[in-house]
């Protein structure tokens, strides 16, 4: 398995809250998340995850993400953005992290 870095972001019709979106950062916290969307009408989450490939990194990072816009408590916006990085595409992207990670 490898670490995938998966970016979700849902947008809506309102512009969100700094509660919203810190409450959203606790509900990602535990997949090594973060959390934005302050002041935008856009909320989303960085997620790690592990997997195989990058199907499966997209398909566990949107679970994640929409078990914890339900814990969260946030409107169910529809998902407007979804990516997908490998810790190995990462590391090939910038070879200076290779190094210092070596």
């Amino acid at each position: 398995m490898v670490r995938w870095s998966v970016g979700i972001e849902a947008e809506g019709d309102r512009v969100m809250e700094l509660e919203e979106v810190v409450e959203l950062a606790d509900a990602v916290a535990p997949s090594g998340g973060i959390a934005t969307g302050i002041g935008t009408t856009r909320y989303g989450a960085q997620l790690v995850v592990l997997a195989d490939t990058r199907d499966e990194a997209v398909e566990k990072g949107r679970a994640e993400f929409a078990a914890a816009v339900a814990k969260a408590g946030l409107p169910g916006y529809p998902v407007v953005r979804v990516e997908a990085v490998s810790e190995d595409e990462d590391m090939d992207a910038d070879p200076d992290l290779g190094a210092a990670g070596g």
